[in-house]
């Protein structure tokens, strides 16, 4: 293990340039003094890693000092092979530029590990995209990701789901992230976190200015609270439901971003039960796409909205049969076709 860690701190050495004790020790997860001890051992070694004290201080090697020595352990390089989500690489202009990577690290591996990593690479696939996706719009992310690297603000034109017509923001952006297929850009509006999916950026303009992130915020950072305000959402409706057994594991595919208690897989009977929570009631109206494989328990106001939302259904197809028969009518309240679903 201290093995390890002495080679760690050479290569963080050597890629960062100085560094604070502090911050090593926490990287490498342990005491400060630990560090310094092996700062110790590193110059016995004959390296040439000397510390400095006071505000800007740290550690650091001397200047032009480099290591070819690459460290990898057999796990490490089959860890380097298995790369999730070519398309990641596609979409930001990478593709040739991982191939030729990969291929000096395979040179660069010791020996022994080169058949272990060439196995893993053939072996291992990791495809990050859904099933059934769908086809995907094309997305430019070339001055998105100039923005990133350069540290410049951005003037976007972006459209927000369901409105027809692009907004204009400025924002400081912190990065790019790819979930699931789709690419986002976290980004600071007027010092607040918001995301952007990069399908919808209409034009995207980078400004002379530079970035303005709040200090101590990395892209890490942003994100998380950003996919948290998108999980966490607050407390709407809970419904309750009953599924049959035979489409259990399609209503946990489709309702999955709903679910907060799972149906009993194993259970007996025809029907099971489950817990779902939408943020308004007119979201039940998902559960519409089951027809008669689930049905809404409670609460009563939820199975009425989803009632209404079948009788509008039946409606609009029932107007070519009998012209007289006009949207809602007797069976229920009038809705627009578009408001169905």
């Amino acid at each position: 293990m201290k093995s390890d860690r002495l080679l760690s701190i050479l290569l963080l050495l050597q890629t960062r340039g100085r560094v604070p004790a502090r911050e090593l020790a926490d990287r490498l997860e342990v005491s400060v003094r630990t560090i310094y001890r092996d700062i110790e051992a590193l110059s016995a070694s004959g390296v040439p890693v000397y510390a400095e004290r006071g505000r800007h201080g740290g550690i650091e090697l001397l200047a032009g000092f480099r290591t070819d020595v690459t460290g990898l352990t057999a796990d490490e390089s089959r860890a380097l092979f298995i790369l999730a989500a070519q398309g990641a690489h596609a979409a930001l202009g990478l593709d040739a530029a991982l191939g030729s990577a990969l291929r000096k690290v395979m040179a660069a591996l010791p020996a022994p590990h080169r058949p272990a990593a060439e196995v893993t690479s053939r072996r291992i696939l990791v495809d990050a995209t859904r099933w059934r996706s769908g086809p995907q719009q094309a997305v430019d992310l070339g001055v998105l990701q100039d923005a990133v690297f350069a540290d410049r603000r951005l003037r976007l034109r972006y459209r927000h789901s369901g409105r027809p017509e692009p907004r204009t923001y400025t924002v400081d952006p912190y990065g790019l992230v790819a979930k699931a297929g789709v690419w986002y850009l976290a980004a600071d509006r007027r010092g607040r976190p918001q995301l952007f999916r990069a399908d919808r950026v209409r034009s995207a303009r980078i400004l002379d200015d530079p970035v303005r992130r709040r200090p101590g915020i990395e892209l890490a950072d942003a994100w998380e609270v950003l996919r948290r305000q998108v999980e966490d959402r607050p407390g709407g409706i809970e419904v309750t439901v009953r599924v049959r057994r035979a489409r259990l594991d399609q209503f946990r595919r489709m309702a999955a971003g709903e679910l907060t208690a799972l149906p009993d897989e194993d259970g007996t009977g025809e029907w099971a039960t489950a817990r779902l929570t939408y943020p308004v009631l007119r979201a039940v109206r998902q559960l519409l796409a089951f027809s008669d494989q689930v049905e809404i328990l409670g609460p009563p106001e939820a199975r009425a909205e989803l009632l209404a939302a079948a009788r509008s259904v039946t409606a609009v197809y029932q107007r070519d049969a009998d012209p007289e028969l006009t949207a809602g009518g007797q069976d229920g309240p009038k809705y627009r076709q578009e408001d169905v679903g």
